[in-house]
């Protein structure tokens, strides 16, 4: 039996319920699933690529148009957002989900792609992607826009950050959203707080 992250199986379930009235049938929905294992800067993540795959492969059971990646460089994520949000106009729901590390600096959420060096806070505005490129690329969809994010483990880039400014803020975990009516956003752990990758297979 396959074990994958309680976080993803239990927003799953829920588009699961949705979905069993049949209202769903007929809608195109798409879905983005990235999986973000093998950092160059700090030590890899071992399960990611797993929940990544296990995502993917549920999403495509639920009739989602699935595109599935993993281990992005920050070149690639922003190419494959962009791809995603032209895919994503006219859709009736759309989704993006992330496994990986996130960082929250001044008040703002990053997604970490693996070739981020992150030295200093400058750094992540330039190296890292904004959540709101997540939120930009599922705005095309009609009717329901979700991202499901992975991302709330105990980072350790931010041991190696160096602060430039004593008044700017490097956080635990993800800064809380309030998304745009219409758009559900989903995190791991609660905002400021971390939760663990895990040991088994899945986080």
């Amino acid at each position: 039996m396959r074990y994958w992250s309680i976080f993803a199986a239990a927003t799953l379930a829920v588009l699961m319920l949705a979905m069993s009235s049949g209202a769903w049938a007929a809608s195109k929905r798409v879905a983005l699933v990235i999986g973000n294992s093998n950092y160059q800067a700090v030590s890899q993540l071992v399960n990611p690529r797993n929940d990544s795959t296990d995502v993917a492969a549920a999403l495509q059971r639920l009739g989602f148009e699935v595109m599935l990646f993993h281990d992005l460089n920050y070149d690639n994520m922003r190419r494959n957002l962009r791809e995603f949000s032209r895919r994503a106009q006219g859709s009736e729901r759309a989704l993006v989900y992330f496994a990986g590390h996130g960082i929250e600096v001044n008040g703002t959420n990053y997604l970490i792609p693996v070739d981020a060096q992150l030295r200093n806070d400058l750094d992540v505005q330039f190296e890292a992607i904004p959540l709101d490129s997540g939120m930009l690329a599922v705005e095309g969809a009609g009717e329901l826009r979700m991202l499901l994010l992975d991302a709330c483990r105990n980072n350790p880039f931010l041991n190696k950050i160096k602060k430039t400014s004593s008044t700017r803020s490097i956080g635990r975990g993800l800064a809380r959203v309030e998304p745009a009516v219409g758009t559900l956003v989903s995190f791991a752990a609660k905002e400021g707080t971390t939760a663990d990758d895990g040991e088994g297979r899945n986080s």
